[in-house]
């Protein structure tokens, strides 16, 4: 950040402050802009004088030390930007909790730094979450519900989780919207230049966050309306309604509003906890579950959701997985997925020059792009290595070597990466393949995993347990 960009800062902050915002009082939202650019401004600035600081400090240390010095670097940056993004309430928060799951190239500490936004952000205070179910329902919530926790459960980046008992007996978790949160996220949008290059900091060389950024932003508008969500929602359990292993809770839409959520409650184990104490057996199964889950929606059903980090699930003894969070749903139009399955295809068996007229069909690259095949096959197919063997075992490293490589955009690939066109729903779905894997990475996962994508690919037989359970449950639907 340049000297000037740092005078910017200052001025907005110091006027803010001196003047309590009085200069803009007749445009809220305008005041509420310059209070959060302040803020972003100050983030930026303080990311940039590290790394500037880093970079010196780099260039006259030993050679044995770098690595070092990058390492704590990278980890004193994700704790100053989480620690910030977690008072920011809106799309920066958002894009922190999303980058956290995908960064798998951090130092460990420093992915545990990101983890906080996964779990719990700051919560409202009661009288505020009061407020909106007064505003929203017409009624305080003792009146509304028999029972009601003041304290949340669970607090995130729009809105944040009670719990409360209705008055047939019904135990639900009620998702309220913090209060002026659009404002925030409107301002947030405005400063999303920043974010482009608040992430330089960590030590990811080549990684492109634009797209996710964009994606984010095109949709950060349907996630503040909880009636899109509670729609979305609503549709995942009827479609999974009565599922041996996968359970997606009931809407209550008599209590929910476009600012109020309200869902049958759902105990369970958070990641954080299961990963900690559950066995290895335990993690296959749930991975498994995950990975089903995902694959059923995508090619089953054309709708899937596109936000799968870890704070979306909870883990039961019987082996089943509870899915939470549908605020970011993509959904396939007539004819998307039909025109992206020749490339999956093209992958999956191995065939360089399919794959290349596969992507001209759908304009992933311009005809006479002048590209070796096998090139591009080899950049391409990188995140589907699990589904070119018979027998594969997701790592922390596969999926860290992985991300390198594809995100190393000056790198041996380069030339691909530079004449490669990505639309908007690829990048959706890219984002759930590379969430996916990270979870499996995490959790050690191994499978028979192209057995299994052909089973929803192409009607193939059951290739585990889970697999069988899932083709009779499935049968039974079709009668």
């Amino acid at each position: 950040m340049t000297a000037t960009a740092w005078a910017r800062a200052a001025a907005v902050a110091a006027a803010a402050t001196a003047t309590g915002g009085a200069i803009v009082l007749a445009d809220p939202l305008r005041r509420t802009r310059l209070r959060r650019a302040a803020q972003v401004w100050w983030l930026g600035a303080g990311r940039a004088r590290d790394l500037a600081t880093h970079s010196v400090r780099r260039a006259w240390a030993p050679a044995e030390q770098r690595a070092e010095l990058d390492t704590r670097f990278a980890i004193r940056s994700a704790e100053d930007t989480v620690a910030a993004m977690g008072e920011m309430k809106g799309a920066f928060m958002k894009i922190g909790q999303l980058l956290g799951f995908i960064l798998e190239g951090l130092p460990e500490e420093a992915q545990q730094a990101f983890a906080a936004l996964q779990a719990d952000a700051p919560p409202m205070a009661p009288e505020l979450a009061e407020r909106v179910i007064r505003e929203e329902l017409g009624e305080e919530p003792s009146r509304r519900f028999a029972r009601w926790d003041p304290q949340p459960v669970a607090a995130a980046s729009i809105g944040q989780v009670h719990r409360a008992v209705l008055r047939d007996g019904r135990q639900v978790a009620v998702k309220v919207q913090y209060p002026g949160v659009d404002r925030a996220i409107r301002a947030d949008l405005d400063n999303v230049e920043v974010l482009y290059g608040l992430f330089s900091a960590f030590a990811l060389k080549g990684l492109d966050v634009r797209a996710i950024v964009d994606e984010l932003r095109a949709r950060m508008g349907d996630e503040l309306d909880y009636r899109l969500e509670a729609a979305h929602q609503a549709g995942f359990a009827r479609r999974y309604r009565g599922h041996p292993f996968i359970h997606v809770p009931d809407v209550v839409s008599e209590h929910s509003t476009a600012r109020v959520l309200t869902s049958e409650w759902v105990d369970g184990s958070p990641w954080a906890e299961f990963v900690a104490q559950a066995d290895q057996p335990a993690k296959e199964r749930a991975g498994e579950v995950i990975w089903r889950f995902a694959q059923a929606s995508i090619i089953r059903h054309g709708v899937f959701n596109g936000d799968p980090h870890p704070g979306n699930y909870r883990f039961h003894a019987d082996g089943s997985v509870t899915f939470l969070d549908f605020g970011l749903v993509k959904r396939w139009s007539a004819d998307e997925w039909l025109r992206l399955e020749p490339c999956l295809d093209a992958i999956i068996d191995q065939q360089p020059a399919r794959l290349v007229q596969a992507m001209e069909d759908v304009r992933f690259l311009e005809s006479g792009h002048g590209l070796d095949a096998d090139e591009i096959y080899a950049y391409v197919s990188a995140p589907y290595r699990p589904y070119l063997t018979d027998s594969f075992r997701f790592t922390r490293d596969f999926t860290a070597d992985t991300i390198a490589r594809v995100a190393d955009v000056n790198g041996p690939y380069a030339h691909v990466v530079r004449k490669l066109n990505l639309p908007p729903s690829f990048v959706i779905l890219d984002r759930v393949v590379w969430g996916i894997s990270a979870l499996l990475g995490k959790l050690e996962v191994g499978g028979p995993w192209r057995a299994m994508l052909d089973e929803y690919r192409k009607g193939g037989p059951p290739a585990t347990p889970l697999g069988e359970l899932d083709a009779r449950w499935w049968t039974q639907q079709a009668v």
